[in-house]
């Protein structure tokens, strides 16, 4: 099976459940060959990893005007039904005004260039991840070039303009639609006819559990860990705000934060002015080793956002045996059990990020379990082994039979290896048709 990954920016530092799902679909024997946008800037080559990826991606932009023209022109010659009614499509689900339009011609000419690379290669299908201006990319691509697509559902960012970006089209045009989690699935039900429904299945973004080894939580904990871009959806004030309350009772406690964004700079004035310079370690990006490494020297993992779907740097603490903290939103719930293996907070409410923080530094025997609680959950439902194997085959299913309701075993695909370390799970079926 030959298939075409797209998204708008690929690898990136904070994308390596992407890269991970490509490698592990790879290790299946699928040729899958990698797409994107724009090229990742070199502030994302964190790891061998991302750097191996940028150099075997095709990337859309830049491109030469005349390959441009040249590429368009074929494309018409060779289907102008086709082309044309692409063009219909383009327009149709155009954002409003002229700033919409502009952008909707710009996607048109994009898709042009990934359809004949499809072409081209003899690709059979197209699948999409993060289904903002990509998916749109990837729409119009499937429509100019006769190939079918898929895409997986990530939000909570296309929730926000889920008009504005035709996530109802996407879903409707699309072979299959693979949502990060229930409460993913769920939104893309509103904007699609329940005969639809059947067509969109819950697929997780994992990890290999194998990769992280558990910590010991013996003494009073004082190192937090946070992970992800600095960016106001992150809600680092808050947690900024809570480490400023936690520092008068405990004045070692240290939060490493690994990441990088837009807001860097006013975050270290904040951390200034609230006269936390001691105990706040900003350290940019770091590698997936450099993350699994830092995991190691954590008692607590926090996660302060205001949005997200389900972050798999959650998933990496809880496979590392480390407890978590995390605001109670999206998806989040499906993996962080409160009480369980983490607690769950209100999001935007420092005092209940104080307290939940405070309890676990105050107590190892609670990190334990809750660190062993976290490593049984993602062995058990976010093993990247596991999930993959799910899509690929729903990706065989479906290409196979093109939209047909179907039903398939989640562990058929598994290797052997793979299956004897997952606990029994019970006769789960997939519905086909999922982004």
């Amino acid at each position: 099976m030959r298939i075409a990954y797209l998204t708008g920016e690929y690898p990136r530092a904070t994308d390596t459940f992407i890269q991970r799902e490509v490698i592990t679909l790879r290790q299946m024997g699928v040729d899958v060959q990698t797409f994107s946008i724009r090229r990742t800037g070199d502030e994302h080559m964190v790891g061998e990893e991302q750097k191996q990826e940028r150099d075997r991606t095709f990337y859309i932009l830049p491109t030469n005007p005349i390959n441009l023209l040249l590429t368009h022109l074929s494309l018409l010659l060779a289907a102008p039904k086709k082309y044309l009614q692409t063009l219909k499509l383009a327009w149709s689900t155009s954002q409003p005004g002229l700033k919409g339009g502009l952008y909707q011609l710009f996607y048109f000419l994009e898709a042009g260039i990934l359809a004949q690379q499809i072409k081209i290669r003899q690709i059979s299908h197209l699948h999409n991840h993060i289904a903002e201006a990509s998916g749109t990319v990837a729409m119009l691509a499937a429509e100019m070039g006769g190939f079918t697509y898929s895409f997986t559902l990530h939000g909570p960012y296309i929730f926000f303009k889920p008009y504005q970006w035709r996530l109802d089209e996407k879903i409707k045009r699309s072979l299959f639609v693979a949502c990060i989690s229930h409460y993913a699935r769920s939104q893309g039900m509103i904007f699609t006819p329940p005969e639809k429904w059947q067509h969109m299945h819950v697929i997780h973004c994992g990890i290999d559990p194998n990769l992280f080894n558990l910590v010991t939580h013996k003494q009073p904990g004082k190192r937090l860990l946070f992970v992800g871009r600095l960016s106001a959806a992150k809600g680092l004030p808050i947690l900024l705000e809570s480490l400023s309350t936690l520092q008068k009772k405990h004045p070692d406690i240290l939060l490493t934060v690994i990441g990088d964004g837009c807001d860097r700079k006013h975050l270290e004035q904040l951390t200034t002015t609230l006269e936390l310079s001691q105990n706040v370690n900003y350290v940019g990006y770091k590698s997936q080793l450099e993350v699994r490494e830092q995991l190691q020297q954590t008692d607590i993992f926090v996660m302060s956002s205001f949005a997200e779907g389900i972050p798999v740097v959650l998933m990496e603490a809880m496979a590392s045996g480390v407890p978590v903290v995390a605001t109670q939103i999206a998806g989040v719930s499906e993996l962080v059990e409160n009480g369980v293996n983490g607690y769950l907070v209100l999001p935007g409410d420092s005092i209940s990020l104080t307290e939940n923080i405070e309890k676990l530094l105050n107590s190892p025997t609670t990190r334990a379990a809750f660190g062993t609680g976290g490593r049984e959950k993602v062995e058990r439902d976010f093993n990247i082994h596991h999930e993959v194997a799910s899509l690929h085959r729903l990706m065989i299913n479906a290409l196979q039979n093109n939209g047909e309701q179907l039903t398939c075993e989640k562990q058929s695909l598994m290797p052997e290896s793979y299956r004897q370390e997952k606990p029994p799970i019970s006769n789960e079926t997939i519905t086909i048709h999922a982004s």
